[in-house]
């Protein structure tokens, strides 16, 4: 049987940090054979969805990109094919070697929990399996242990106790697009995150079992997909080891009451609410316990901000200390008015948005209509949990022949609020300013 890929033939990429440095070849992901174990049936029709997919994309791919509709986002080079993926609903395709899929925006006013096949994707290497035995899949936990566990996933369900958490997942480079001056890597919108209820067992419960060698520092996390390009490091990111046991964090099996949808990580995912996605391992299979501080690429070189209060520099300035990207900053946004868009005046206009932040909760909403001179409070929907979207909204009537800049401002339980000017670093990171959506009253 021959080789079909799984993506459309649109280009190749490397790393979001490095794309000049790390350029992928192209692969072919294979077809699945038939399996006859009842556990491999879903993995059986998943894998069947991937191969016709990707029968789909081969030979068409010029076709494909000239005849999906298409997005434009409000930046340079922000037009966006909409196609859907296997388990995905149509969403904006930013790369296809590795998989980079947006959101569109549009959907996160429909659900306070984004769902499954509206999920982002992103993939930071291009050999993603196509199939996976789990017959023979196991968690691994290792390193800096006293009883080294290999674990499956009915033993994960059946030993240890199931929690359910709702966090946000945002990739660190979500809103990249709009910085300005303009910088490397993936230009997403602000469409690069979403909101779930994530089920699964709790790290800490995991390496308990395991047992914690005294020296133990760091725990590396690796996944199933593999680099292509020779030199091309093996993505791996590892966490402190007193935030790696902190309660919320959970290797997850379920994403909204199901299977985790195989772009997002099936069977297993590491989840770290509070923090950027780059710590979100997808495919997770191993974990490994550290004595010393993680100096692999991923986390030496990669995902990096500079080592200042307000984790940024001025275009051009050179960066003499960078420290790891860790925590999300608070951020809101307006869900169910488009910029540029018109209203009806004389009509009261009701507004609604989301809040979010790094754990403490949204204490507060602020609202403006001209542009930050004046404020009036939104009110909050139900509270879903620290790690959540929380939604808003707020109510104003439009003057005919007037037009608005609707503002949202959120601050977190600690006090911190957004920014109101746009921070800066070469990386394209922690993008948390108030944004603003004109529209005009008729």
């Amino acid at each position: 049987m021959a080789d079909d890929s799984l993506y459309p033939d649109l280009g190749e990429i490397g790393t979001e940090e490095t794309e000049s440095a790390y350029v992928y070849k192209e692969h072919a992901m294979k077809k699945t054979r038939t399996e006859k174990d009842s556990e491999l049936t879903r993995r059986r029709f998943l894998s069947a969805s991937l191969a016709l997919g990707a029968a789909s994309f081969v030979k068409p791919g010029v076709l494909w990109a000239e005849n999906a509709p298409k997005v434009d986002l409000p930046f340079e080079r922000g037009r966006r094919p909409l196609v859907a993926f296997p388990q995905k609903r149509p969403l904006m395709v930013m790369t296809t070697r590795p998989p980079q899929l947006e959101t569109p925006f549009h959907l996160f006013d429909e659900n306070i929990f984004t769902p499954n096949d509206a999920f982002f994707v992103r993939w930071h290497l291009a050999n993603i399996p196509s199939q996976i035995d789990m017959n023979t899949f196991r968690l691994k936990i290792r390193g800096r242990v006293t009883q080294p566990l290999s674990l499956n996933l009915a033993e994960l369900k059946r030993d240890f106790e199931q929690v359910e958490v709702a966090a946000v997942c945002q990739c660190g480079g979500n809103s990249r697009g709009f910085f300005d001056p303009r910088v490397p890597g993936g230009q997403w919108g602000n469409g690069a995150m979403g909101n779930a209820k994530w089920t699964g067992v709790r790290l800490r419960d995991l390496l308990a079992k395991a047992g914690l060698n005294d020296d133990g520092l760091q725990v590396r996390f690796d996944g199933l997909d593999q680099p292509i390009a020779d030199g091309t490091p093996d993505f791996r990111k590892s966490l402190n080891l007193e935030d790696a046991v902190q309660e919320t964090v959970v290797v997850a099996h379920s994403m909204n009451g199901e299977p985790l949808p195989w772009l997002n990580g099936f069977p297993l995912r590491l989840v770290v609410p509070g923090w950027f996605a780059t710590y979100w391992v997808k495919m997770l299979n191993d974990i490994e316990v550290l004595n010393k501080h993680d100096q692999q690429f991923w986390m030496a070189k990669a995902y990096r901000l500079p080592a200042d209060p307000c984790a940024c520099v001025q275009p051009g300035e050179k960066i003499v200390r960078s420290v790891p990207i860790g925590k999300m900053t608070v951020r809101s946004f307006i869900t169910n008015v488009q910029d540029s868009g018109t209203v009806v005046g004389g009509t009261p206009l009701t507004v609604k948005g989301i809040a979010f932040d790094q754990g403490y909760g949204i204490d507060r909403v602020l609202f403006s209509v001209d542009g930050g001179r004046q404020w009036q409070a939104a009110s909050l929907g139900q509270d879903y949990g620290d790690f959540s979207f929380r939604p808003w909204e707020v109510q104003f009537t439009p003057v005919s022949g007037r037009t608005y800049m609707l503002q949202s401002l959120a601050v977190n339980r600690i006090g911190e609020p957004q920014r109101f000017s746009a921070r800066w670093n070469p990386s394209g990171y922690l993008r948390n300013v108030v944004e603003t959506v004109h529209i005009h009253a008729t």
